[in-house]
């Protein structure tokens, strides 16, 4: 993943494609880049994918000259009651700079497949900017199996910086506003979730600790407080 798009998914997943880099405003030259880690627990915007267990992920990359990229990304998922299997993603962008204010934009498309379950494929375009460590960024769900998701937003905004050398402390806030049935009202309930961040970069690759929380309120504990440690390793 690039740029903004590649932050925003490490403060929400905070999972393996993510951890390789920081915002970036511009690409020295095209190149390829793969991904390889895991993390004690999959979590998207504020929600565990893999029902608290582990997970290995790993994602290939090209990134052109002149800031268009494009990629695929894959992890193993657990929703529980049986809906296990694998997600691959694939997305395309441009990412750069703003002309010389030091503001950098990254805009583009993601398709989220779960090719060993039913009716539960989506695809969305985003849009974020970054500046000095700080990004806002949005998604919104353009086409889904269950197309009761379509029209659904996802707001985030969060802030990174170096603590000390090789060690960043970084925080996110996000929302998600899902798509109501025009006549009932019905769907999915909108909730918040937040989560603080500490990553230590190694010769190895970047070792992530993270908090996470979300304030669905439902008869699970799925607003629970939740904890985990991610590894990435690019090459």
């Amino acid at each position: 993943m690039h740029s903004t798009f590649k932050k925003a998914a490490l403060t929400s997943a905070v999972t393996a494609a993510l951890l390789a880099g920081g915002l970036v405003t511009s690409t020295a030259s095209a190149e390829i880049s793969a991904n390889i880690g895991f993390t004690s627990n999959y979590l998207f915007r504020g929600v565990t994918q893999t029902d608290d267990q582990a997970a290995v992920q790993g994602g290939l990359d090209f990134e052109h000259e002149g800031g268009f990229y494009i990629g695929t990304w894959a992890s193993n998922v657990d929703f529980g009651d049986g809906d296990s299997g694998y997600e691959i993603d694939a997305y395309f962008g441009v990412a750069g700079e703003i002309g010389a204010s030091g503001v950098g934009f990254d805009v583009g498309y993601i398709y989220y497949a779960y090719p060993s379950l039913d009716d539960s494929d989506l695809g969305e375009i985003y849009g974020a900017l970054d500046f000095m460590g700080l990004y806002g960024m949005i998604n919104y769900v353009t086409n889904a199996d269950e197309s009761d998701f379509e029209g659904s937003l996802a707001y985030e905004i969060g802030y990174e910086f170096e603590v000390v050398p090789a060690i960043s402390l970084g925080a996110a806030v996000g929302y998600v506003d899902f798509h109501k049935d025009a006549e009932n009202n019905q769907g999915e309930k909108d909730y918040t979730w937040w989560s603080l961040y500490l990553t230590k970069s190694t010769s190895m690759g970047d070792f992530t600790f993270a908090y996470t929380q979300n304030d669905i309120d439902d008869d699970s504990n799925i607003d629970d407080p939740r904890f985990n440690v991610s590894f990435v390793m690019s090459f």
